[in-house]
């Protein structure tokens, strides 16, 4: 058997489908159901494997069509079922009339050589190679990142990578926004410092609506270093656009190499400002003008009808205000009076060049929460240009608390202002922090507790894993030393794996392919990280309970092929993730 891109559990639901359909239709073709439409039914896997591997509601579903009682369409059912060939060995009436499948052996043992035997054991090809565009963290060049954006980045790249393993084509992306309000902000803030330099603070104050942070103090010193008092009596204009030149490369590469230092490294930087200087912003605007979506007021500038399109995606006629109140939601500006376009028209034609442009069949965008209200906006608009919003996911991710000693921490003590992700990663290891800010779905607050991440024990999540990783390297080497080999995965018999703890690992490695397509379809890189977890410490509860060494020859062989399988399983789920794979520890 070719156990490539091999998913032993979606492969059982759907010869458990098969046999349950060709049953059915073979009862009606014998006269033991009268012949109707077959029902829906659902074909799944129960809490409890007590009751069946695999369990099916279609005896109850087809109560009305067949005119039974469903126990008496149950037993019809399981007299024609033939389960030579098949994954089964057994079946079971049980309740109402649920049919409950017990796999066989033989199922096992597919399980256990795929995942001992196969390197990238969990890839599939569930995604069919459709092309998705992931696009994350996505931070402001105008400042350092923060809390939020170590949490993005670990989430977006872990996304990315359960896609990829899903079988999807995948392009990380970072939206680099270079233009509108924010740079001529931050082009002021560096102006002010920079002529503060000069003629001091009193002289030139700084706006409250200006970037405080001491990274633009540091920024305007370096212009000075190299341009010194040159540009004090230039235009106010012309200075602020040489220190947005300068300044902004420089941030755009920090950016650049901090994300590269948690191991974060995007297909493409997408800039802005290059849909502006391409004519992208006012071809959409025009777009939309075509399409009626958008109108020009009095004053001249350009409104786009928001709440009619948004009210697909459940946003009606009315929105919250900042303070709980209701008010009628308005049509939003897309280029101002003064000819100039709002962020919001670059953003509709960004999202536009992602999916119609460039063809992605579909866009990933993982937002703060605080941005919650755009997402229906940024929907609706793409069903305004004529595309399918509902082509574009966002996944909304909650707030990150900084947790020491059990309380939280605010401040950074280099900077006295909020911890960047450069604060961070001085702190913590590069490894537990990608991996706690994925142990938690997007839609949780998650509180990251400082003083855990640096802990060399098995209270730290991800040193619980390595260690397991590390004990299996450990494993295989005693026995290695002994002269002990492993015959290799064709001579494996499962059936000799009758251990609770062989038992449940063995469960567990079979839902792995199905847990990363599950992580992809649902956005949710955290159950993989759990699942590696409960794996962990499921081959720790094995490695208490089993011997290897002194194990008659056939129980050796598939305990050793149990090993190798884990630590497979493990290498491949903290590769996934870019979190380091000891081999010692």
């Amino acid at each position: 058997m070719n156990y490539e891109y091999y998913n032993p559990r979606k492969a059982a639901l759907g010869a458990a489908r098969e046999l349950l359909t060709g049953a059915a239709k073979s009862a009606m073709s014998a006269g033991t159901l009268p012949e109707a439409e077959l029902p829906d039914f659902i074909v799944e896997i129960p809490g409890d494997v007590k009751n069946g591997d695999i369990a099916s509601n279609l005896a109850m579903a087809g109560a009305r069509a067949f005119h039974r009682a469903p126990r008496q369409i149950a037993q019809a059912i399981v007299d024609r079922l033939d389960l030579t060939g098949s994954p089964f060995d057994r079946v079971e009436i049980a309740g109402p009339g649920f049919i409950n499948l017990f796999l066989g052996q033989a199922w096992f043992t597919d399980v256990l050589r795929a995942a001992c035997s196969v390197a990238e054991y969990g890839r599939t090809r569930t995604g069919e190679g459709k092309r998705y565009n992931v696009e994350f963290v996505s931070a402001n060049p105008t400042g350092p990142m923060h809390m939020g954006n170590a949490r993005g980045g670990a989430l977006g790249d872990c996304l990315a990578a359960c896609l990829d393993w899903a079988g999807y084509d995948v392009t990380r992306e970072f939206y680099i926004n270079d233009a509108g309000n924010q740079i001529q902000k931050f082009g002021k803030s560096l102006a002010i410092r920079y002529l503060q330099l000069y003629k001091g603070e009193e002289a030139v104050p700084l706006p409250e609506e200006c970037y405080q942070g001491a990274d633009i103090v540091e920024r305007a010193k370096e212009f000075a270093a190299v341009h010194g008092d040159s540009f004090v009596d230039r235009d106010f204009e012309e200075l602020k656009q040489a220190l947005i030149d300068d300044a902004l490369p420089k941030n755009i590469a920090g950016l650049q190499r901090d994300l590269g230092k948690y191991r974060i490294e995007y297909d493409v930087w997408f800039h802005e400002s290059d849909l502006h200087k391409s004519g992208a912003v006012d071809e959409v605007i025009r777009l939309l003008m075509d399409k009626g979506a958008c109108y020009r007021a009095e004053d001249g500038a350009i409104m786009y009808r928001s709440a009619q399109y948004a009210a697909r995606y459940g946003v009606a006629n009315r929105k919250k205000t900042d303070d709980g109140s209701e008010e009628e939601a308005k049509d939003e500006v897309l280029v101002r009076a003064n000819g100039i376009p709002t962020y919001f028209a670059a953003d509709i034609a960004y999202h536009y060049n992602k999916l119609k442009v460039r063809g992605f069949d579909r866009a990933i965008d993982v937002w703060g929460a605080d941005h919650h209200g755009h997402v229906a906006r940024m929907k609706g608009a793409m069903d305004a240009v004529g595309l399918d919003g509902s082509r574009l996911d966002v996944v909304l991710m909650q707030m990150v608390n900084l947790m020491r000693d059990g309380k939280p921490v605010r401040m950074s003590k280099r900077t006295g202002k909020a911890i960047t992700l450069t604060d961070l990663l001085d702190e913590v290891p590069i490894d537990s922090a990608r991996f706690f800010f994925n142990q938690r779905e997007s839609s949780s607050t998650l509180d990251f507790d400082l003083d855990l991440a640096v802990r060399n024990d098995s209270e730290n999540p991800v040193y619980y894993v390595q260690y397991a990783h590390a004990r299996i390297c450990s494993v295989l080497k005693k026995l290695e030393s002994e002269g002990i080999t492993f015959a290799g995965a064709d001579a494996v018999d499962a059936a000799v794996l009758t251990d609770p703890t062989e038992q449940a690992l063995l469960r567990m490695l079979s839902a792995f392919p199905a847990e990363i397509a599950a992580a992809a379809e649902k956005y949710d890189p955290a159950r993989i990280t759990r699942f590696v977890i409960d794996l962990a410490t499921g081959f720790h509860r094995f490695y208490n309970a089993c011997r290897i060494l002194d194990a008659e020859p056939a129980v050796q062989q598939a305990r050793i092929a149990l090993c190798l399988a884990v630590r497979g399983v493990i290498r491949n789920v903290l590769t996934m993730f870019k979190v380091t794979v000891p081999e010692s520890m």
